[in-house]
């Protein structure tokens, strides 16, 4: 299958990282050796070393895999290692690694994955680490933009690779381009603050918080409250790995969901994580990574997850996030993108992860 663009439809903020060029691919802290990439068992463990690619830099976003680590779930599990990829500018995208066996599982979007598989690659969605995307339309407080209707008449700022899922938005609410302005931008959100456009793409769990912090006093709505329920970080897997290593995918996700319980219950040991830890070489500031940390909780935590568990999706949500990719034009069925059957089993078998 040809490439994917990794950033042809999700883009995080380069303000989150101080130093984004060169990020490459970065083998995390508890990495071992002796075993292949997706995952051998030479090591003496039950399931071997695997490797896990995150959708961009070590930054707060996977503080639950970082509890993982470090906690040892990911040990207890079974795997002897498990490299954590950080993504990026300068990498490839977790559907190309699935692709070509580099990496066992990864964290994409929706909007990722379905044009891969639609273009052949046999994966499937097993988790939704985020219930609700973060894209988001920041303005000032004094000329607050509070639903797309507002943005009639506005100009926003729109990066390039942000084009498609801001298009999706406007059909989404029956907004005909022409009745924006959409000014070209980049991802230092700085014309926002100087006054020379009127909104601005975002993520809620980034440009708000670091305009705050610099005296800039906004308001936000999330693309997720108005027609693109998107779920975000999701975990990813070859077709195969469902199919042939379904124990071992279990295992992996009980560490995971484990993990991520630890980041929702201590954002302040979650932010020290990103900053001191895995995030080291990023100069990440530990009090905007907190914040971004308890901003996150919001998107991981709904009603249906403290029901249902961490990572889960109802059948509702399936089908509204293939409701939303019909709006950008990406035409899938349910069955071909998600499979929760895994997640499921492994809340059957424990429920005291609930």
């Amino acid at each position: 299958m040809n490439s994917i663009d990794r950033r042809s439809f999700l883009r995080y903020s380069a303000l989150t990282g101080a130093a984004l060029g060169g990020a490459g691919l970065l083998a995390a802290c508890g990495g071992g050796s002796g075993s292949s990439p997706n995952g051998s068992t030479d090591d003496g463990s039950k399931y071997g070393k695997v490797a896990v690619q995150l959708s961009w830099l070590k930054n707060i976003e996977f503080a639950g895999e970082y509890f993982a680590d470090s906690k040892g779930y990911f040990k207890d599990a079974g795997f002897g290692a498990v490299d954590l990829i950080a993504g990026g500018a300068a990498s490839t995208s977790v559907e190309a690694g699935l692709d070509t066996g580099k990496v066992w599982i990864g964290l994409s979007a929706p909007q990722t994955t379905a044009p891969a598989i639609l273009e052949g690659l046999p994966a499937k969605i097993v988790g939704a680490t985020y219930q609700k995307n973060p894209f988001a339309i920041v303005s000032s407080a004094g000329k607050p933009i509070k639903s797309p209707a507002d943005m009639k008449g506005r100009k926003i700022g729109v990066q390039d690779t942000n084009q498609l899922i801001f298009s999706a938005l406007l059909a989404a609410n029956g907004i005909a381009p022409g009745e924006v302005t959409v000014v070209p931008a980049q991802y230092d959100p700085t014309p926002l603050a100087n006054g020379e456009v009127d909104g601005w793409v975002s993520y809620v769990t980034n440009e708000p918080i670091t305009l705050a912090a610099k005296g800039f006093a906004n308001e936000n709505f999330l693309f997720a409250d108005f027609g693109l329920p998107l779920v975000a970080e999701t975990l990813t897997v070859t077709q195969s790995t469902i199919d042939n290593e379904r124990d071992k995918l279990k295992a992996f996700l009980i560490a995971e969901i484990k993990g991520w319980r630890d980041a929702v219950a201590d954002p302040a040991e979650s932010a020290r994580l990103a900053v001191e830890v895995y995030g080291k070489d990023q100069k990440l500031e530990l009090g905007e990574q907190t914040k971004e940390a308890i901003a996150q909780n919001d998107l991981v935590v709904s009603a249906s997850t403290r029901t249902d568990g961490l990572l889960s999706m109802t059948d509702a949500l399936i089908e509204q996030n293939v409701a939303a990719l019909r709006t950008a034009k990406i035409d899938i069925k349910a069955e071909q993108l998600f499979d929760l059957s895994v997640l499921r089993e492994v809340y059957a078998e424990n429920p005291g992860l609930k």
